[in-house]
């Protein structure tokens, strides 16, 4: 039997294991850290989660709604990325108090049939999601180094390989890759908010009230919702924490969940204000000039170094491309998790990963509208999020799973909120597509 605090040792570093050591320290009150310090062990499965939250389908559904609409749906940016703290959290939750994803906890109590059937909707849901990070990267190369867009690609998947080979060394490097990455896609859009100078009346105004303007905006509302509340990434999240540092104890399990909402906040709080700035800067930039067809990420840098002078669409071009490269890697992560979870079947990364990147590579041959795939995309993984929203609720909701963990009263009325809207949004989707004006 298991230690009450113990990690799994295999693919374990020495930085994996300073964490986890000074982790049990702060948990057990042994410690002298303070403030940074005590919260430095539990930083990082956010931070990687969030990876996803800015991945080059927010570019696309975020540059087209702000060019095309204004800042009229920067509250829906705003109202996703709420959202995406509360799921990240009981994401988080749920593999700290069972020591199982959310896969795994599928295949444990649900029917084969329903099993298998998520799978596949979920195996789409993370192939769409590659499209978009693989394609991304790959236009941010295009655009920085004006290489063919298919040598791009080939670059882009040498990259992501390098970027997955960390995995080898513990999950530390990988959360500092990935976190510095994050960093950069911040920083790029700090600057582009420097520049463009945004109205903050005009943002302000877009909440009152909240509205669409159209079957458009209600699409592209449902793309910057699938984008941003990320059904892959649920799955890979409870992943992240479920055996990164364990214990049973009750206190404990508090103190832990505490730490790890704190990382939540953190990321999504950093992800939810550069998915802002995106659609601000497009609004600002575009609309506000009477350019609302700027639906093409190349069409885009182009418009920007005449607009706002060439740093801008520098500054654009590097943020896509951090944003694809460091999404790319997280997506195979996530495929991995999906497929060992509900099937107990596990493939080498590099197959995984040469299966995923083969759709994106498809478009580029074919010479298909990258942008465009890239909204459509984001709009499949609308759909993908019941099947791990609601699976997520109904199990950090059972006392007989969670122990102290289990979701209070007002937390379950959220989060039940939270899916019925997602769900809600999608069925009037549908509508407005097949019996809309």
């Amino acid at each position: 039997m298991p230690k009450p605090m113990e990690n799994k040792k295999a693919g374990m570093g020495s930085a994996d294991r300073d964490t986890v050591s000074a982790a049990v320290e702060v948990l057990s009150g042994e410690t002298t850290r303070r403030g940074l310090g005590r919260l430095w062990p539990f930083l990082g499965p956010a931070f990687i989660a969030s990876v996803a939250y800015i991945d080059p389908g927010n570019f696309a559904t975020n540059l087209e709604g702000g060019a095309r609409f204004g800042f009229t749906l920067v509250w829906v940016v705003v109202a996703s990325n709420l959202i995406a703290m509360l799921v990240q959290t009981l994401a988080a939750k749920l593999g700290i108090a069972t020591g199982r994803n959310l896969a795994e906890m599928c295949r444990e109590h649900y029917r084969p049939w329903l099993v298998w059937t998520m799978w596949v909707v979920m195996e789409l849901v993370a192939m769409a999601t590659d499209l978009a990070e693989f394609l991304g990267a790959a236009i941010g190369f295009n655009l920085l180094f004006g290489m063919p867009l298919w040598i791009a690609g080939l670059l882009t998947a040498v990259v992501t390989f390098i970027i997955l080979g960390l995995e080898r060394y513990g999950f530390r490097p990988m959360e500092a890759v990935i976190t510095a990455l994050v960093g950069v896609v911040a920083l790029c859009y700090l600057v582009e908010m420097f520049i463009v100078r945004p109205q903050a009346q005009l943002i302000l105004e877009s909440f009152l009230p909240p509205r669409f303007q159209g079957a458009q905006s209600i699409l592209l509302a449902t793309g910057i919702l699938g984008a941003t509340v990320m059904p892959h990434v649920i799955y890979l999240h409870s992943a992240l924490t479920q055996g990164r540092i364990r214990t049973r104890e009750p206190g404990r399990l508090k103190k832990l969940l505490r730490y790890e909402t704190i990382d939540v906040v953190l990321a999504m709080s950093v992800a939810g204000a550069v998915n802002a700035a995106m659609l601000i800067m497009a609004a600002q930039t575009f609309h506000s000039r009477g350019m609302l067809n700027i639906d093409a990420l190349e069409k885009a840098y182009l418009t920007l170094e005449p607009l706002l002078g060439p740093i801008s669409s520098q500054v654009f071009a590097i943020s896509l491309l951090m944003a694809g490269l460091s999404s790319s890697a997280v997506g195979t992560m996530a495929g991995q998790t999906i497929m060992q979870g509900f099937l107990n079947f596990h493939v080498p990364v590099w197959v995984r990963r040469v299966v995923t990147m083969l759709p994106a590579l498809i478009v580029i041959f074919l010479g298909l509208d990258p942008t465009w795939t890239l909204v459509l995309s984001q709009v499949v993984l609308s759909f993908g999020l019941p099947l791990a929203v609601i699976p997520l609720v109904k199990f950090t909701s059972r006392s007989d799973l969670m122990g102290v963990l289990t979701n209070r009263r007002l937390t379950g009325w959220l989060a039940w909120l939270a899916a019925g809207m997602i769900v809600a949004l999608n069925l009037f989707l549908i509508y407005q597509t097949i019996w809309g004006d």
